[in-house]
């Protein structure tokens, strides 16, 4: 967890897992970012999801912090998940002309954990080989 920003950052093997919230301010989102992407860097992590599921709406601030958070990320090597998006916010960001290039988007956090090739245990159980 970022103590700086109050945001959860969590990690599960190279995947790190975090969301955003509608009232981000300029400090918080700053601190945020330098964790995430120093996390990135650091840590060796190949794929982030921002859960926004949290998010009923979004101003213009909010959706340049996801944009640049995503941009980062993907220029460091992660491969970067939007997930949970509501429909209001991806009326808004369409309405705004902003576009989340290169980002993937998931209808929630397990979606997206399966975009990054996570299963659930009983998938997983059922896939493995079983001893003769």
């Amino acid at each position: 967890m970022t103590a700086e920003a109050g945001l959860p950052i969590l990690r599960l093997g190279d995947i790190l897992i975090s969301g955003l919230l509608a009232d981000l301010d300029d400090t918080t989102a700053l601190q945020f970012t330098d964790e995430l992407t120093t996390r990135i860097s650091d840590e060796g992590i190949r794929g982030v999801i921002l859960d926004i599921s949290r998010l009923e709406i979004i101003d213009s601030f909010v959706a340049r912090v996801l944009m640049q958070l995503a941009a980062t990320g993907r220029l460091l090597g992660a491969r970067m998940i939007v997930a949970g998006m509501r429909p209001a916010v991806a009326i808004t960001l369409s309405e705004l002309g902003l576009r989340l290039t290169g980002v993937q988007t998931a209808l929630n956090a397990e979606q997206a954990m399966e975009l990054l090739g996570w299963r659930r245990p009983a998938e997983a159980a059922e896939e493995a080989p079983h001893a003769s």
